[in-house]
């Protein structure tokens, strides 16, 4: 801080300029120094991996330092930064080339023998007229910055210079081997010394290994693009499919639909059907209630009217039983009726129904007017039953059902 002071620097802090990294154990702060000067440096209890950017906590403290589309200089102070991450190399490569013109100098100082050369390699990769310094402490590194903006020379800076042949050779070389590495640019071309030159066969290696990394990134681009393809025509062949279920979907929604209307309008046609029954059975029943009342009026013989009142209650008695068939059944005998199509799902609604009268001890001839048929058919039917039920020869149907009911 005294050195700031005797420079004479406005220093501005925030509470939030700062990006914690619990995983990776360490803490990246960032401050302004007169105004444009980004200082951003590492807080760790040990040497650290450097794995993130952070670029986005970069853009924070130049949007609240007014320095958008402004010109800015960066020093990053590696102290306590053994290695830095492949994520990061890239980011920072990246930052070099898509900050112009707005970054003036990028000055590195602390930086351990290991990071030396990262720190060249950036410098060789950066843009021709990109000024990268590396000094040694940070104190360096500011005035270094101080002097760029004062536009007075630098000589620490570090670029390409091919008046001394070993310091070009080595920007060259480290220059191919970030771009290749980092950016994977594989048609930059190589730079090559003369043929009698003691690193001819060093570049003349980097350009080999350029054409195989481009090889093989054509052969990664080509795999990748038939996986596109093959998933592409999965997808395709998956939406076909899809389309074709629905289809089909609608169509059995179509048909079961139609189903229901069908089986509705049935229901309703047997509605009118049994509203007509009901309707013709109960005026059957007044007539007879009004016969049965003119005969008990009658003047004849006490046999004869004892004979023709007897008929006429037995064929009231026969309407109630079709009432009750045809329109109302009790509990018991809806019991007794699923149980009986449950067991017997062979038997049709005659069957059924007359099983129903069978077990409620109607005869065979009461059962035959009910039903609508001679009492021969209805003998015949009793024989059909018998054989459906499964009943032996000396078997009694209505001893069966009885027992079903039970």
């Amino acid at each position: 801080m005294s050195f700031l002071k005797e420079q004479n620097l406005i220093v501005s802090e925030k509470v939030h300029w700062k990006s914690h990294h619990p995983e990776a154990g360490y803490t990246k702060r960032v401050r302004l120094l007169d105004g444009d000067i980004v200082h951003t440096w590492i807080e760790a209890d040990q040497d650290i991996l450097m794995d993130f950017m952070d670029v986005e906590l970069l853009k924070l403290v130049l949007w609240e330092s007014d320095l958008v589309n402004r010109q800015f200089h960066i020093i990053f102070d590696l102290t306590n930064v053994s290695n830095i991450s492949y994520n990061y190399k890239r980011e920072i490569t990246e930052l070099l080339f898509h900050w112009q013109p707005f970054i003036g100098v990028v000055c590195f100082c602390n930086a351990c023998p290991s990071m030396i050369i990262m720190v060249e390699s950036f410098s060789a990769v950066a843009p021709e007229n990109f000024c990268v310094i590396l000094t040694e402490t940070y104190q360096s590194s500011l005035k270094k910055v101080l002097a760029f903006k004062a536009n007075e020379r630098v000589d620490e800076c570090m670029k390409r210079d091919d008046t001394v042949e070993s310091q070009g050779i080595k920007q060259q070389f480290l220059g191919a081997i970030a771009r290749m590495s980092w950016l994977n640019i594989y048609d930059y071309p190589i730079y090559m010394p003369a043929p009698d030159s003691q690193y001819y066969l060093f570049f003349q290696a980097v350009d080999g290994l350029r054409i195989d990394l481009k090889a093989k990134a054509r052969e990664k681009e080509g795999e990748i693009k038939q996986i596109k393809q093959d998933y592409e025509y999965r997808i395709t062949q998956l939406t076909i499919k899809m389309n074709a279920q629905a289809e089909a979907g609608k169509k059995s929604i179509h048909d079961y639909e139609a189903q229901v209307a069908a089986l509705e309008s049935r229901i309703t046609a047997q509605d009118m059907e049994l509203t007509r029954i009901a309707t013709a059975i109960s005026e059957k029943t007044n007539a007879l209630r009004d016969l049965l009342d003119q005969i008990y009026d009658l003047t004849i013989d006490n046999d004869i009217k004892r004979a023709m009142t007897d008929t006429c209650l037995r064929l009231l008695e026969t309407e109630t039983i079709e009432r009750r068939l045809n329109i109302e059944l009790t509990e018991s005998d809806s019991l007794f009726l699923s149980k009986l199509q449950k067991k017997h799902p062979n038997l049709n609604q005659r069957e059924m129904r007359i099983g129903l009268m069978v077990k409620l001890n109607y005869d065979t001839v009461e059962i035959a007017r009910t039903v609508g048929i001679s009492t021969r058919g209805m003998e015949s039917i009793r024989y059909r039953m018998h054989k459906k039920l499964g009943l032996g020869k000396h078997e009694s149907i209505k001893t069966y059902l009885t027992e079903l009911s039970a």
